[in-house]
């Protein structure tokens, strides 16, 4: 049997056909550029895993090259960060086309994702401080990191979200809790679970509780589907995503500007998060009353 081409792999391979919980620069940069490097690599023996792995030595390496301060060693890193975002989509769409698609795997991205964009952030913060030294760089350098993480929990919040009502991306639940199931799993996976919960499931508990509190007390059954595919809710968390973030840092670090990044990381992005709630607050919440 012959094998697809390109862009009917590639539309084989997205998470869901309906494209308003993606990011914009996913489905016309990223996915397709991905989806043509697994389309390469998936008659090969590589594994989702370990385009996974390789996703966080590139994350750490872009962070440990912005430490250098040089301007083209700024510029390497952006590129870097780039490349990190292109294999973060390529482990998933190769895992989709093999049909390994694993909670070991699941565990494995955002606990990756995690430690490299804490060592990209540290470096960033490091490049910075040689230009602009002082406890405002290094507050700032915080509040980037916490920040990228948060928004990030929260685009993925509603996108898994709307995922589960088109009946898809199951492995992903909206927030994670070992179960007996889990016990009896895959023991690796287990201990990837305990480690992400560590990380990530006070975010997961912190996201449920706001989108409760924008949603309000006892809503509907059957409007929580429309709450959960207003498209222009989806539309606005996209613009969190980790590809848009890290594109952003990516243009800055080409421009040498690290110093605006990290503004517009703490004011820009957090003025998206904070509209994006307000939305799905004062106007879709009351919409569907």
């Amino acid at each position: 049997m012959s094998r697809p081409g390109p862009v009917t792999f590639f539309r084989e391979s997205l998470k869901s056909e309906s494209y308003q919980s993606d990011e914009i620069i996913n489905i016309y940069l990223l996915r397709p550029v991905a989806a043509a490097i697994v389309w390469l690599i998936e008659p090969m023996g590589i594994t989702p895993n370990q385009v996974t792995v390789s996703a966080i030595l590139v994350g750490i390496a872009s962070g440990i090259v912005y430490a250098l301060n040089t301007p083209f060693a700024v510029a390497a890193a952006g590129l870097l960060v780039t490349a990190k975002d292109v294999l973060d989509d390529a482990d998933g769409q190769l895992a989709r086309a093999k049909g390994q698609y694993s909670r070991r795997g699941r565990f494995l991205d955002s606990i990756g994702d995690f430690v490299a964009d804490a060592v990209i952030f540290a470096g960033i913060t490091l490049s910075v401080l040689h230009t602009e030294p002082g406890a405002v760089t290094v507050l700032l350098g915080v509040l980037s990191f916490a920040g990228i993480t948060l928004r990030v929990s929260y685009h993925v919040y509603y996108q898994v979200s709307f995922l589960h009502l088109e009946d898809r991306y199951r492995m992903n639940r909206i927030t994670e809790e070992i179960t007996e199931e889990d016990r009896r799993g895959d023991p690796v996976a287990l201990r990837l679970q305990q480690v992400f919960l560590l990380l990530y499931g006070w975010q997961d508990r912190l996201m449920s509780s706001l989108d409760r509190w924008c949603l309000g007390k006892n809503p509907a059954a059957e409007l929580l589907p429309v709450w959960y595919s207003d498209r222009f809710a989806l539309r606005s968390s996209g613009m969190m995503g980790l590809g848009t973030e890290l594109a952003l840092l990516a243009v800055c670090s080409l421009l040498g500007r690290l110093d605006v990044y990290l503004f517009l990381n703490v004011f820009l992005m957090n003025g998206i998060l904070l509209s994006n709630i307000l939305y799905r607050k004062f106007f879709l919440a009351r919409n569907l009353r």
